[in-house]
């Protein structure tokens, strides 16, 4: 099995639950995926931009869930993250968007939900260093993990073999394992950490069960 990363998200509509999920992971994450939405291309609203804080002591990547991020970079390059997430549906010239990233010193990610074909980002894959599988609702916890993208995981790697493969929606300890074994290296997870008892065990049952073998 590869090695992979499990990475917890954060998904919160005000400022205190963007400070508790924070401070549920803290204690044992090492890198954590922060949602942001716009109420837009996602149907839920997440603290603003100039609300929100990055934890120094994590590997932090920011998904911006908004209609149009380029109207966000200013902001977003103060907020100096590891990477910067778009959604390849966003209406923004994605290539030029990951350019500027990179101007910079970001990484930059490229999410596709579950009905857009990864021919639709053929051409421009080459310029993210991160290509997300978005298998869950968007600015939600929680969702289904449709096992059936994992096709689209295998394809991407094909026509980019170098790029990070991350995945967001409905990991557990049952499906984490065939994430890992098609190739997946970031998984994402919300609801399972965010919404257990015991986070810190919930993480830590994840990172047992794709363990290499």
């Amino acid at each position: 099995m590869l090695m992979a990363s499990i990475v917890p998200t954060v998904t919160a509509y005000d400022l205190t639950e963007y400070r508790q999920q924070l401070q549920a992971i803290l204690p044992f994450a090492t890198r954590v995926h922060i949602d942001l939405m716009d109420g837009d291309f996602a149907p839920t609203i997440s603290p603003g931009l100039d609300e929100i804080w990055l934890p120094h002591q994590l590997v932090c990547d920011v998904h911006v869930m908004y209609r149009r991020p380029m109207d966000s970079l200013t902001q977003l390059l103060k907020l100096r993250p590891h990477m910067v997430i778009i959604q390849a549906e966003a209406e923004v010239h994605h290539m030029q968007f990951a350019a500027e990233l990179h101007k910079h010193d970001i990484a930059a990610g490229l999410a596709i939900l579950q009905d857009t074909p990864v021919s639709n980002i053929e051409q421009i894959m080459h310029s993210f260093d991160q290509v997300l599988v978005f298998s869950g609702n968007l600015g939600y916890h929680g969702g289904q993990a449709n096992l059936e993208l994992l096709d689209k995981v295998r394809d991407i790697k094909r026509h980019h073999p170098d790029v990070e493969l991350a995945w967001d929606g409905g990991i557990n300890a049952e499906n984490a394992p065939a994430l890992v074994e098609a190739g997946v290296e970031v998984l994402n997870v919300g609801g399972f950490i965010q919404k257990s008892d015991d986070p810190q065990s919930a993480y830590a049952t994840l990172e047992k069960v794709i363990e290499p073998s």
